[in-house]
């Protein structure tokens, strides 16, 4: 979801309201489209309506949906089913497939993967205007994280999934290739993201010292399973699903995943490595589907062969 940290300067004009100087001032969305998106935001980190009037110095984090193009074009890609009814599909994604169209990406995508099988599953005819089927996306993974994602064949379900993950009422597992050791065998991660002023690519941790309030709560816990000479497989238990929350904690836990082509340096030993990350499990409950009532199920993606790769080359663990 993109999004918006700052503070409202000197110089603004008194009773703007939060949704006019974010089309107006900051120039982040049309007047139309702050309802379209649903934007929504915090000031001094507080919940508020987009009617808010601003004042200077307050401190803004806003946020809003980025919808389905309305072009998508369904494609038969191929795809490793872990699950499937007439309700929900759970797929261990690939690394290096992107979940949802955008800039550069509007075609080999998750999304136009979805929406082929829901268009062939329900006997659609397939609308470019916007009025046809939607792929279900429910969550996202990055571009580089392989592993476990699920998505609905129908908007009910749709729904009735995201309110489990907004909720925080999903469990997610990932386990990550690291460089170095952390300073205990397990341990929580707790601290408030922005998106790092210097690079609007990358979110950072908001320091000690920050505004109080400034940044959207995340928390992370971890588990050495194996550990090397400046190496570590862990057992990541995310509590907050920020993005790239795992990347940036364990960049701030000064052991950043191996490959990562943000948040890590290139690595001397593996230089051709690409981010060792990996959504593990997803326990969750299932919408009502055919013959079955609501039940809490997990899903599992094995450990891809790149890992295991790695895993050889390091050899015994400590």
């Amino acid at each position: 979801m993109p999004g918006y940290s700052g503070v409202v300067p000197g110089d603004i004009s008194t009773n703007i309201r939060l949704d006019r100087y974010a089309a107006e001032y900051l120039k982040l969305l049309s007047r139309s489209q702050v309802k379209a998106k649903n934007l929504e935001g915090r000031i001094n980190g507080k919940p508020v309506k987009i009617s808010r009037p601003v004042k200077a110095g307050d401190l803004l984090e806003l946020s809003w949906a980025e919808p389905e193009p309305a072009n998508l074009i369904p494609e038969d890609l191929p795809l490793t089913i872990l699950y499937e009814d007439d309700r929900v599909v759970v797929i261990n994604k690939r690394q290096g497939m992107v979940v949802h169209p955008g800039a550069g990406n509007y075609t080999g995508t998750l999304a136009n993967a979805l929406l082929w099988r829901r268009v062939n599953r329900d006997g659609q005819d397939f609308r470019s205007n916007g009025t046809g089927p939607r792929p279900g996306i429910v969550h996202r993974l990055d571009k580089d994280t392989s592993g476990v994602i699920i998505a609905a064949y129908d908007d009910e379900a749709l729904a009735f999934l995201a309110n489990q993950f907004k909720e925080r009422k999903t469990r997610k597992t990932y386990i990550a290739i690291v460089k170095g050791v952390p300073p205990s065998p397990k341990g929580r991660i707790e601290n408030r993201l922005i998106r790092d002023p210097g690079n609007r690519k990358r979110f950072t941790v908001v320091p000690p010292a920050g505004p109080a309030g400034k940044g959207k709560a995340a928390v992370t816990l971890y588990r050495i399973v194996r550990s090397w000479d400046g190496y570590s497989l862990l057992l990541l238990r995310p509590r907050t699903g920020r993005t790239h929350q795992l990347r940036v904690h364990l960049r701030h836990l000064g052991c950043p995943i191996l490959g990562d082509p943000i948040y890590a340096t290139a690595d001397s030993r593996f230089p051709e490595a690409t981010l060792f990350l990996h959504a593990k499990k997803l326990t969750l409950t299932l919408p009502v589907a055919y013959g079955h009532p609501p039940e809490e199920r997990s899903f599992s993606a094995p450990l891809p062969p790149r890992f295991r790769e790695i895993l050889a080359a390091l050899g015994k663990p400590q």
